[in-house]
């Protein structure tokens, strides 16, 4: 398979991965997805922001955010996201700390 071919079955992976939390699945938690996967929504749109910076692209992270959650970071929050259960909270600490690192 030669290299475009590849970043094309690639980039279309990814927009159905964003596709199927955004329309199919926005009910899965970034908490659950932290502690279960090592990833989250956040770090999709930290990695896009990433990626943009790493060709010269200035890509803030509201709008990297925006990209992947399909509207303002806030609206999603309003719309879609639960409170954390304190065992959540302990497994996210764990998750978090050894998949990003320390928080900002």
């Amino acid at each position: 398979m030669d290299d475009a071919t590849r970043t094309e079955l690639e980039a279309a992976a990814f927009r159905e991965l964003m596709h199927h939390l955004m329309i199919k699945r926005p009910d899965v938690q970034n908490i659950d997805l932290m502690n279960l996967g090592g990833f989250c929504r956040n770090c999709l749109s930290r990695w896009y922001q990433e990626a943009a910076a790493a060709r010269g692209i200035k890509l803030g992270k509201d709008e990297a955010r925006e990209i992947v959650y399909g509207m303002p970071y806030a609206d999603w929050v309003a719309q879609h996201q639960t409170p954390a259960t304190d065992e959540q909270k302990a497994a996210f600490e764990v998750a978090y700390r050894e998949n990003v690192g320390p928080r900002e």
